[in-house]
């Protein structure tokens, strides 16, 4: 090799190490901002949870406010909170954000607000756009369970309407964010047989829009959870949104292996991009169990109790930083969240690889336990090393 030649290598050496260098520097740096700080504070030293709940009939009593506080530093209050007291969400939810903070000032607490569904439970019905309900390529209100009238999203009027509520509620309402309802309810099929093709997906760009137009409303600062991936779909409004919810975990359709398996590829890969990842599970029954319900709370309990290793195991074996398990069988206080269990108390620990798939079975050693799922069987076992 000519001396001319040498340099030459050296150069490249030295141009491509100090790329390196750079690239090195800007993960360290962009990283911990990644973790924004208007995320909920996350940790692994027990299992990381989510509370999502509402009491329709009046304010927490201080004894549920202190339980939520205690337990939860991500909450989402529900529509219709305290309503039948205080006429109104905007209102019940000020006063149960209040006192939740009061006491723990670190809790992320964020305002439910339906994406397609007209729920009329908020004072801010009333400066709804005139005739900015849906309506189908027949002439006929769009509804969603024959009752349910919707928004019109190709509407700008609407949209408008729709981020200034969100906007108000964020910005005078102490509100850490919003929790965006009923998305899949926008793309589902149905919708091209009301709409037609280009009704529908002109719906689905309003859709888009309006989310574009409440990130910029409400800053880069604030929390947008939508609901939600399912099946591994619904990932579209990633880009838009801190993150999702996958509501129907193992439930309703939702409970094949085939569908599991893909509902926890989508939280770890959308988690692994840095979004916050909510994966509600259920205890094999929900508030529509009309027989379940009809059984004494303590017996709710105990089946619930009875049936948490499963979904709680599924969820460690897929879970990243900012996924967060919620397990209840509903959205109302009497549904399970101002419940606890033994699992939730235990130390966990970061985990120490990623989980160990063979067949339909996965492994996942952390800290303080090793998690086994076998989803071709439906059984689970989490031993607690400590």
């Amino acid at each position: 090799m000519t001396t001319a030649s040498l340099k030459q290598c050296m150069r490249v050496v030295a141009g491509n190490a100090y790329r390196f260098v750079l690239m090195l520097a800007y993960c360290f740096v962009a990283v911990p901002m990644h973790a924004d700080e208007h995320y909920p504070p996350f940790s692994w030293d027990r299992v990381p949870v989510y509370a999502h709940v509402g009491k329709a009939s009046d304010d927490f009593t201080d004894k549920e406010l202190d339980f939520l506080a205690k337990h939860f530093d991500f909450i989402t209050i529900e529509k219709g909170q305290a309503v039948r007291k205080h006429g109104n969400t905007e209102d019940g939810f000020i006063a149960a954000a209040r006192g939740i903070k009061q006491r723990n000032p670190d809790a992320k607490v964020i305002f439910y607000w339906n994406g397609f569904l007209d729920i009329t439970r908020y004072k801010a019905q009333k400066d709804f756009p005139k005739d900015g309900h849906l309506i189908d390529r027949n002439g006929k209100p769009v509804l969603v369970r024959e009752r349910v009238r919707t928004y019109d999203l190709r509407r700008e009027d609407v949209r408008t309407w729709w981020t200034d509520v969100a906007t108000q509620a964020v910005h005078n309402g102490l509100a850490d964010g919003i929790f965006i309802d009923a998305l899949p309810k926008v793309a589902a099929r149905i919708r091209r047989r009301e709409l037609g093709r280009p009704g529908h997906e002109a719906l689905q760009d309003g859709l888009a829009a309006m989310l574009r137009e409440t990130r910029r409303k409400l800053g880069p600062n604030k929390l947008m959870i939508y609901n939600g991936m399912r099946g591994g779909e619904g990932t579209e409004h990633l880009p838009t949104t801190d993150g999702a919810m996958i509501e129907h975990f193992d439930s309703f359709t939702s409970a094949t292996k085939e569908k599991i398996v893909k509902d926890l590829d989508a939280m770890r890969e959308a988690a692994r991009d840095g979004k916050i990842v909510i994966l509600k599970a259920w205890p094999g029954f929900s508030w529509l169990d009309g027989d379940t319900m009809k059984l004494p709370r303590e017996k709710r309990v105990e089946l619930a109790q009875k049936n948490i290793t499963f979904p709680l195991a599924c969820f460690l074996v897929a879970a990243e930083q900012n996924c967060y398990f919620c397990y209840t069988w509903g959205y109302q206080e009497q549904h399970g969240t101002l419940e606890w269990y033994p699992e939730f108390d235990k130390p966990l620990g970061p985990p120490q690889g990623d989980a160990v798939k063979d067949g339909w079975t996965y492994t996942r050693a952390f800290e303080h336990a090793n998690v086994f799922v076998d989803l071709q069987r439906r059984t689970a076992r989490i031993d607690w090393n400590n």
